[in-house]
């Protein structure tokens, strides 16, 4: 499958297509014309941005507050334009790992094809006939700003119940927490 190396992308966002409920969500990778599509869950975008900020968050911790890791996202970094068109499902994305790289200052986030054999995550080596990898390096800043993003995208889906926490539908809503049922009133 095909390996796709961004080093830096310019530009690298999480969006969704469709309505909510039915919405499919995305990373997309850019540069130079080229662009890299991978299909995965909302849980796992929402993960991804709070685990970006969690290892922000603690390299600035670490290094007592690096001048190259900003705090929040920068706002020249926001991008709340549209996923690139045509929206072409390069693969679906079964794990997802993320790295700090200390040397260059960077932070590398690899997608990894749905397989029954995945690869060891940000291996060196890829075999050719393993499954599809996406793999990006990104500024700090540029980090932030897709985890500030992702967690909007997460965000504009379907209102929780204010019960169970689950998505409420427009046609009505189960709630586990009442059983099934809505409570009678006398």
């Amino acid at each position: 499958m095909p390996v796709f190396f961004y080093d830096p992308p310019d530009r690298f966002v999480a969006g969704a297509v469709g309505q909510p409920g039915e919405r499919v969500f995305y990373l997309q990778a850019t540069s130079s014309g080229r662009v890299t599509s991978v299909a995965l869950e909302k849980f796992q975008v929402s993960l991804l941005a709070e685990r970006i900020d969690e290892l922000l968050d603690e390299v600035l911790r670490r290094t007592g507050g690096s001048p190259e890791v900003p705090a929040s996202a920068p706002t020249v970094l926001q991008d709340d334009a549209p996923l690139d068109l045509p929206l072409l499902e390069d693969f679906r994305v079964g794990a997802i790992a993320l790295a700090w790289d200390g040397d260059g200052g960077m932070v590398v986030i690899e997608a990894q094809e749905e397989s029954d054999e995945p690869v060891e995550p940000l291996a060196e080596d890829l075999p050719a006939d393993g499954p599809g990898v996406l793999r990006v390096r990104i500024t700090p800043g540029a980090a932030r700003a897709f985890a500030q993003r992702a967690a909007k995208i997460v965000a504009a889906g379907r209102p929780p119940c204010p019960l169970c926490g689950l998505p409420l539908d427009t046609d009505g809503h189960i709630c586990p927490r009442q059983n099934g049922h809505r409570a009678a009133h006398a």
